[in-house]
């Protein structure tokens, strides 16, 4: 059942549960931050209305700086301000930052620890027509794997909104993951957010698997716990927001109370949350896993939904992934 300790839309399991793009929560958030802090500049890539940067714009147009499609330039530009006193936000889709200006982000921003938010929207193949070459599908796993930089990938709108100010309170290197597409807002204002912390959204009576999950695809594993549940197999489901600095502590907590995880993420299999799960647990607590994600391949154009169940991570995919670990147990 939810955990009922955190506080959840009253329609999370209902047709009339409200859907908005997590990127609506970064424009939120940057509104939000630029009122409390006049260090706060925002930096943007030729797309200002679809990363949402441009609510920023029209409240603060004297600290948004329009760079055009000059990714890197962007970063290092960015890199300058973070170790002037200022907090950049840098945002343009994540195919693109972090994607074409992935070596100024490693030698300007993080090789210098630089106070840069980065901020890469339209992640994961739920971008849908844009097609293959607009589908980020490797940057957790290229940005994790950078010294000094965090790696967030928030559930919903409101937990972005929450990300996004969290973001300007860590100093150095952050980066954040959204998407495009319009996804279930299921977390409430009250509901916990600490960078770092995983939180238990789902627990049953005596769990028989933990389902790991990140960004949108949260929801999908919170209706296959619930489904899985009719059938009779008990699950956690942990909201495992993020990625760098991974909750080391909760992982190995429910690994030992599990006994099998299955990870949940819009995202390649290989180095992503999965991945850094399997991390963990490889040197603390070795468990058997199965992985939810792009299975080492590319996407292609289509509907959002059609290419989450195409590519294998829909609510029949999870509840097949939950019932193949425990049999590995």
């Amino acid at each position: 059942m939810l955990n009922l300790n955190l506080k959840f839309s009253d329609k999370i399991f209902t047709d009339e549960i409200e859907q908005k793009p997590t990127r609506d929560g970064y424009g939120d958030g940057l509104v939000i931050l630029g009122g409390e802090n006049p260090n706060v500049v925002v930096l943007c890539a030729d797309l200002a209305e679809s990363t949402r940067s441009l609510w920023f714009k029209e409240k603060f147009s004297e600290r948004f700086i329009e760079m055009g499609v000059a990714e890197q330039n962007m970063a290092a530009v960015a890199a300058g301000l973070g170790v002037s006193g200022k907090i950049p936000f840098i945002s343009s889709y994540a195919v693109f930052s972090p994607g074409r200006n992935w070596e100024q982000i490693r030698t300007t921003c993080a090789y210098n620890n630089a106070n840069v938010k980065i901020v890469g929207a339209h992640a994961g193949v739920s971008v849908g027509p844009d097609g293959a070459t607009h589908q980020a599908i490797e940057d957790i796993a290229t940005m994790r794997a950078m010294p000094n930089m965090k790696v967030i990938v928030p559930c919903d709108m409101i937990e972005t909104k929450k990300a996004t100010i969290a973001s300007a309170k860590i100093y150095g290197p952050v980066y954040l993951r959204l998407a495009r597409e319009a996804t279930p807002v299921f977390t409430e204002e009250e509901t916990p957010f600490t960078p770092g912390k995983a939180e238990i959204f789902w627990e049953g009576k005596k769990p028989e698997v933990a389902i790991i999950g990140c960004g949108p695809l949260l929801y999908n594993a919170l209706l296959a716990a619930k489904e899985l549940e009719k059938e009779g197999i008990s699950t956690m489901v942990i909201n495992n927001h993020t990625i760098k600095p991974i909750d080391e502590k909760k992982i190995i907590e429910i690994a030992k109370k599990c006994k099998a995880i299955v990870t949940v993420e819009e995202h390649s299999v290989i180095g992503g949350l999965g991945s850094a799960v399997a991390e963990v647990l490889a040197k603390n607590y070795p468990t058997p896993m199965e992985f939810i994600g792009m299975e080492d391949c590319f996407g292609e154009s289509g509907l959002p939904n059609d290419l989450i169940k195409k590519y294998g991570m829909g609510v029949e995919d999870i509840k097949k992934a939950a019932k193949k670990v425990i049999k590995k147990k």
